[in-house]
């Protein structure tokens, strides 16, 4: 936006600056020539006083006099057709002057000056020239520097065009940082007002946006906070009628239900408060670590050869540790359910951070994978799981063959740097 504002700020000063200064360079070039035309019919006039009062030879003394004070060749022609003074041909100006009219002529290379003087021998003619850079005189330096000034003046404008936007553009740049910490998730981000009023109303916007977004994720999660008092009494009341049956088989029962009921609906509040809590971290080496150890005695019971790569950390990484540990499960449990036993599996995890799950099982079938179709028997949703966590932490999923020809299944994170101050 600065380049725009100076360019456009440099044209409009141009397109100023041409209107004028053509005119004026013109009529600098009009005032030069006059002022030459002047002075040499000065020198013309002063010798045509001594025409037809001194001899020839006093004449012819004047004309030459009068040509080296001034630089201009001055010739004299009489009426006779004699030639006084400095050597010159007879043209058609010269014989429309002797008919007694005096006139400025364009003539090769400059311009005569003719002053027709009457005699009593006939009409005798003062011839001056003028040659073009006697005419321009003085001009070419002053177009010079009106070419410097107008340059100069150019250079100004923008400058200061460019600081008035750079006034402009650091406070809207300033705003554009903080409304992107907001959007990744740092609730507490700031805009300082400066700069322009709309510049200043914009941030002041932003800054009451920000306080609404939170005050809406305090309600939340004070919202979250009642519904899970509101809904334990119910269940509560639920296990207790269960409980009251006669029969043990069908009370068990509706007890486990009354449990997997109670789990569902504390997952659902704790995935609301942890949402609306802010962004949480945790060391992805030592929950992957976890999560790889809590695997290993299915491994063990299948058969399973099993190559760990796993880098001791900490590797920091903007999700929550019940997250990646959701994540990394359902991969693993991928595994488990969809290869034979006895398969090998590789799991890797470096620096970047990077998570690499391998098998040596038949690959993922043909076609693309899409949320709730996994081609396999199976919901689908357990890679759409591990690509939402992903995502959510910036990073990406990628799905491919291994070198054995078996499924690959990659996951980057971005390193979060500031997981230092708060790791969980």
């Amino acid at each position: 936006m600065r380049r725009w504002l100076a360019a456009l700020v440099a044209a409009t000063t141009s397109l100023v600056l041409i209107a004028l200064l053509v005119p004026l360079a013109l009529l600098v070039r009009a005032v030069a020539e006059n002022g030459a035309v002047e002075q040499a019919t000065g020198e013309a006039e002063s010798v045509a006083v001594a025409v037809g009062v001194v001899d020839r030879e006093t004449l012819a003394l004047t004309a030459r006099r009068a040509t080296e004070a001034s630089g201009h060749p001055i010739t004299v022609f009489l009426p006779d057709g004699g030639v006084a003074g400095s050597p010159a041909r007879r043209t058609p100006a010269v014989e429309l002057a002797a008919r007694g009219r005096s006139l400025t002529a364009s003539a090769p290379g400059g311009r005569e000056i003719l002053v027709a003087v009457q005699d009593a021998g006939g009409t005798a003619v003062v011839r001056t020239f003028l040659s073009d850079a006697d005419l321009m005189r003085g001009v070419r330096e002053t177009w010079l520097g009106m070419l410097a000034l107008g340059l100069a003046l150019i250079g100004i404008g923008t400058a200061v065009a460019d600081r008035l936007a750079r006034a402009v553009i650091r406070p809207m740049a300033a705003t554009a940082r903080v409304s992107h910490r907001l959007a990744a998730g740092d609730l507490s981000a700031r805009a300082v007002p400066g700069g322009p009023q709309e510049a200043r109303a914009m941030a002041l916007a932003l800054n009451r946006l920000a306080g609404r977004i939170g005050e809406l994720l305090a309600e939340e999660r004070e919202n979250a906070a009642d519904l899970s008092h509101r809904l334990r009494t119910p269940l509560t009341g639920l296990r207790l009628d269960a409980e009251s049956l006669r029969d043990p088989e069908e009370a068990a029962m509706i007890a486990a239900r009354v449990d997997d009921l109670e789990r569902a609906v504390s997952a659902v509040i704790n995935e609301a408060r942890r949402r609306s809590g802010g962004r949480r971290h945790c060391d992805a080496a030592a929950v992957v670590a976890e999560r790889v150890a809590f695997w290993s005695a299915l491994a063990e019971d299948q058969e399973r050869t099993t190559t760990l790569d796993l880098h001791p950390g900490p590797l920091p990484v903007a999700v929550a540790a019940e997250e990646l540990a959701a994540c990394v499960d359902a991969l693993l449990g991928n595994v488990f359910a969809h290869t034979p036993e006895g398969v090998a599996l590789t799991v890797r995890l470096s620096p970047g951070v990077l998570l690499e799950i391998l098998d040596e099982g038949p690959g993922f079938p043909a076609g693309r994978l899409e949320r709730g179709s996994s081609g396999a028997g199976s919901t689908g949703l357990g890679l759409d799981i591990a690509r939402r966590t992903a995502e959510s932490a910036g990073g990406t999923l990628t799905l491919g063959r291994g070198p054995d020809g078996g499924a690959r299944v990659t996951l980057t994170f971005p390193a979060d740097l500031s997981a230092g101050l708060t790791i969980g």
